[in-house]
């Protein structure tokens, strides 16, 4: 699978006819890539999941499973969890789909086996941890996914297939993770049924799509409001943007540019409370 080469940027067939069943491992970790998991179970005999280790979540800090683990513990699937991927792994399966996995995987592995990385952005656009919230936050009219041979170089590798889809002016990060994964389980039906297929090089300049950062989420509130709403979507519903009003802090999940320009808040969650309409929250501090 490694060797054969050739242009791979448009969209594959249509899933309407139906694939030969594949055997693979899966190597994800975060809800995108569990989303991807299932999908695949559904379609293809899958080894084994290849997560990372669990690890501290939530307001008590205990250990909790990956996403993608608790996908696969429920399908039944074999997972496994080294703090680092090593050589001669057993995966059970002559291709690996890589889908936010979170580990650098290291070359001597890659050398071992066709491995298939499942990108949520139109490559070489946004490579990186956040491309789908970045490509919100830069107001880009269109996304898609492509299917790329994972290489040493972050999100660098040649091309096997590929589909854009347009962003919704009101479509939120995971509403956008959401079409990705159907459209990437489709895709790879096509790359996983041809026993040679090809891959082009990425043409262009590349841009990168830096992790979300803690700076990323405040909301400066003397910004233009298409801005700040483009932020709020790009954090929701997984992280959320913050920000100071009626001088308490808050969440914002939800919210649109108003009438006169202004930035209106839609739905908010103030500080250990759960989240609500703006208005109603309002009304609780009267």
């Amino acid at each position: 699978m490694r060797a054969a080469r050739r242009s791979g940027s448009c969209a594959l067939a249509s899933s309407s006819r139906k694939s030969p069943v594949a055997r693979i491992a899966v190597a994800a970790t975060a809800p995108f890539g569990a989303d991807v998991l299932e999908r695949l179970a559904a379609r293809h005999d899958v080894s084994v999941l290849l997560t990372r280790p669990d690890a501290p979540a939530g307001r008590g800090r205990r250990l909790a499973a990956p996403p993608a683990r608790v996908v696969a513990e429920r399908l039944d699937i074999p997972v496994l969890q080294p703090e680092r991927p090593e050589a001669e792994l057993d995966l059970g399966a002559p291709t690996v789909v890589v889908c936010a996995y979170g580990l650098l995987v290291p070359e001597e592995l890659l050398a071992e086996r066709a491995w298939l990385n499942v990108h949520p952005s139109l490559l070489p656009r946004w490579r990186g941890a956040a491309p789908v919230e970045r490509a919100i936050m830069a107001g880009d009219a269109d996304t898609g996914v492509t299917i790329h041979e994972t290489v040493a170089e972050l999100d660098a590798g040649p091309i096997a297939a590929q589909e854009a889809f347009p962003i919704g002016p009101d479509d939120d990060a995971g509403l956008v993770y959401g079409r990705s994964a159907e459209v990437a389980a489709r895709l790879l039906d096509g790359v996983l049924a041809d026993p040679a297929p090809h891959f082009a090089p990425q043409a262009g300049e590349p841009t990168y799509a830096e992790k979300i950062r803690s700076t990323d989420r405040q909301l400066d509130l003397d910004r233009p409001a298409e801005g700040l709403v483009r932020v709020v979507r790009a954090l929701s519903p997984h992280i959320g943007a913050r920000a100071v009003l009626e001088g308490r802090p808050v969440t914002v999940w939800r919210a649109r540019v108003g009438d006169d320009g202004s930035f209106e808040p839609v739905e908010v969650q103030p500080d250990g409370g759960r989240r609500m309409n703006a208005e109603a929250w309002r009304r609780g501090l009267r």
